[in-house]
């Protein structure tokens, strides 16, 4: 991690946060990235050094060119970016707007594509590069009724992370391109939901920001294509598509209650 340079984004906050944090206290330099100046300051604080902070929204494209065009203007170039931007909705399938869907797509999906496409050149250029995209257990087993929309744009975003590494890896084979799926973090993801929502931090089976970033930054130091925070995630995503019977597994746990 010495001295690498991270870009993350969704920082101000959770696991982007988390991250940064983790990242400079290895040695690395993390380019902080999101909207609210006033948070990103106070994690800048945090971190060992003096992190680059970009305020910008990167659902769009311009803002993500600028943070990319920042990055390499502070450190000459960058060596990782991480697209951590997301947003939770809550509401059942059956009464998803226009609106809703075109939000979830904006946020989770257009935000990371437009990461990717502010930095690949670069990478392409030095031959070498990670990017992680963060994703989440939804994206493969969709097993929340009310994040309905969200598990859709997280199964867009996988596909999209898949089909870039399959593109990359014979022309570029020094690029990596990491998925990284945690479950339940203990932020306050669930309260900034679309529509409201419960408190991600009340769960129990909730797993800490640092816990997350701890993964990422392992993916980092040992790149590979595709992270679970949680090893039993893994497992669970595996007992859904191999079952024969995909509606008989829906009505049990996780996705029916106990």
């Amino acid at each position: 991690m010495k001295d690498k340079v991270v870009v993350i984004t969704g920082a101000s906050a959770g696991i982007g946060a988390a991250l940064a944090e983790r990242v400079a206290a290895l040695g690395g330099l993390p380019v902080l990235a999101a909207r609210r100046e006033r948070e990103l300051g106070e994690v800048a604080r945090r971190c060992p050094g003096t992190p680059l902070v970009v305020v910008g929204d990167m659902a769009q494209r311009a803002d993500a060119e600028r943070v990319a065009a920042a990055a390499r203007g502070r450190h000459g170039h960058i060596d990782v970016w991480v697209n951590n931007v997301g947003r939770g909705i809550t509401r059942l399938p059956s009464e998803l707007t226009d609106e809703d869907i075109d939000e979830m797509m904006r946020v989770n999906v257009k935000s990371a594509l437009y990461g990717v496409q502010a930095v690949l050149p670069h990478f392409k250029q030095r031959g070498s590069g990670q990017i992680i995209n963060v994703s989440s257990v939804l994206g493969r087993v969709p097993f929340a009724l009310a994040r309905s929309a969200y598990s859709a744009s997280k199964h867009f975003l996988n596909s999209l992370t898949a089909n870039l590494r399959m593109e990359l890896r014979a022309s570029h084979p020094g690029i990596h391109v990491t998925l990284v799926s945690p479950g339940v973090v203990a932020t306050d993801f669930g309260l900034n939901a679309l529509h409201g929502g419960a408190d991600s931090r009340a769960f129990s089976n909730s797993q800490t920001a640092a816990a997350v970033a701890e993964v990422i930054c392992e993916a980092i130091v040992h790149p590979c294509a595709d992270v679970y925070t949680r090893p039993a995630f893994r497992q669970q995503v595996v007992g859904y598509y191999s079952a024969e019977d995909l509606g008989a597994v829906e009505q049990k746990p996780p996705f029916a209650p106990r």
